[in-house]
């Protein structure tokens, strides 16, 4: 199996006008993004939708495996939600590799207040490596 990053991808494209266009960077805790969720990502009044937040999860592990060497596509991803997260709320999205097994990655994941650090939601997944290729993005 291949897959092909174009820039369009919902959670991290930079193409995709609609999605949320989260940029993670390595670094010793994981990889790590910030994001701030609009309006537009509304459940219930002032809430995000939940699918939203498992987006975020499934977005930071699979740019931990990335950032590890093992860039792949999810396999599993299970997602606790520990709280409601609110319309703009200031959000840390952290992944991180726990360990590889052959072409399985198994990853954790968090989003938590980029304030106060309480945490919103975390996740465990299994990423599986396959060959990815990227294409020049505004070339």
């Amino acid at each position: 199996m291949e897959v092909r990053f174009d820039g369009h991808c919902f959670g991290c494209g930079p193409l995709n006008m609609d999605g949320l266009r989260l940029v993670f960077t390595p670094g010793p805790d994981g990889s790590m993004a910030e994001y701030d969720v609009p309006d537009r990502f509304q459940s219930w009044a002032g809430m995000a939708h939940g699918g939203v937040v498992a987006l975020m999860l499934d977005e930071a592990v699979g740019w931990a495996a990335w950032h590890a060497g093992h860039p792949g596509v999810t396999g599993r991803l299970q997602v606790s939600y520990r709280r409601p997260l609110k319309l703009g709320e200031p959000v840390r999205i952290v992944g991180k590799v726990e360990n590889v097994r052959r072409t399985l990655v198994y990853c954790t994941a968090v989003v938590e207040n980029r304030n106060d650090g309480s945490r919103i939601a975390d996740a465990t997944a299994t990423v599986m490596a396959v060959k990815t290729v990227v294409d020049p993005i505004g070339g």
